[in-house]
């Protein structure tokens, strides 16, 4: 047991006095201010409904649709026994609430899915305990945003500016530039036909179509299938610029990122053309 990393977890969640809503997945079995530990607690806690959603593949494991029993009940967080002396300050304990997904009838040999989640956000029934559990599934996007942001993206990391407003405003502008590229990640994965225009001019039409004709490939699956009018279809033509071979896998935001940065260029270029 990290047991800095307790006391950074405990401190974290602290931070709700301040009005910051918190939510994280469960590491450690941990003592309540009640008595008993959080696991049990949970268990003893009679089920709020049952949701169904679609759980994303991972190494070791297949995509599949999950149905989930969710539970959820108030308690109270003790302070970690062994608190480091300059966490002494601390709260004796915290008040959060607990809700506890389980999936329902696995398929054979696959590891159930389960989480137990922490949160200072007010869970009274399903709906909330459903929201909660839709907040956890989204913080693969959240990640991803963030890394779109850093070293291997914008790097917002090497910005040397000293003065504060001017390197808010470089990170905020990063931060708007790489939600922008992850809307183009989540539009090729999961389309929600939006279109064209969302993304792109109606002028950047004729360069769209002519790009995307290059790098059509002589198999079908190398071939661009989505509508010209939809903003999947500009998607695939920034997946396949930075490097997607349109057959394995799915496209992830550095990759969009390094195609939208080709096509920019490209379409810097194509505004040029005829400029004597």
């Amino acid at each position: 047991m990290v047991l800095d990393r307790e006391a950074d977890f405990f401190e974290n969640f602290n931070l709700c006095a301040a009005g910051v809503h918190q939510l994280v997945r469960a590491e450690y079995d941990r003592c309540l201010r009640e008595g008993g530990k959080l696991y049990a607690r949970l268990v003893g806690e009679p089920e709020l409904g049952r949701v169904s959603f679609d759980l994303p593949a991972r190494p070791g494991r297949a995509a599949r649709r999950v149905n989930v029993a969710l539970r959820a009940c108030p308690v109270g967080l003790r302070r970690p026994p062994r608190c480091p002396a300059d966490r002494a300050a601390l709260p004796e304990s915290i008040a959060v609430t607990a809700v506890e997904a389980v999936e329902i009838d696995p398929p054979a040999g696959a590891e159930p899915a389960h989480w137990r989640l922490l949160t200072t956000h007010a869970v009274q029934g399903l709906a909330d305990a459903e929201r909660i559990v839709g907040f956890y599934r989204d913080r693969w996007v959240i990640e991803q945003v963030f890394r779109t942001m850093k070293t291997k993206g914008f790097d917002v990391e090497a910005l040397r500016v000293a003065d504060t407003q001017p390197f808010a405003i470089l990170c905020v502008a990063s931060l708007v530039a790489a939600i922008l590229v992850m809307q183009r990640v989540r539009e090729g994965d999961r389309p929600a036909g939006r279109p064209l225009e969302d993304g792109f001019d109606a002028a950047d039409r004729p360069l769209l179509s002519a790009v995307c004709a290059s790098l059509d490939g002589k198999t079908q699956r190398q071939k661009d299938p989505h509508d010209p009018d939809s903003l999947t279809y500009a998607s695939w033509i920034c997946a396949r610029l930075g490097g997607w071979n349109g057959c394995y896998g799915k496209p992830g935001p550095i990759v969009i990122y390094n195609g939208l940065l080709q096509l920019r260029a490209t379409m810097r270029g194509w505004s040029l053309r005829q400029i004597v």
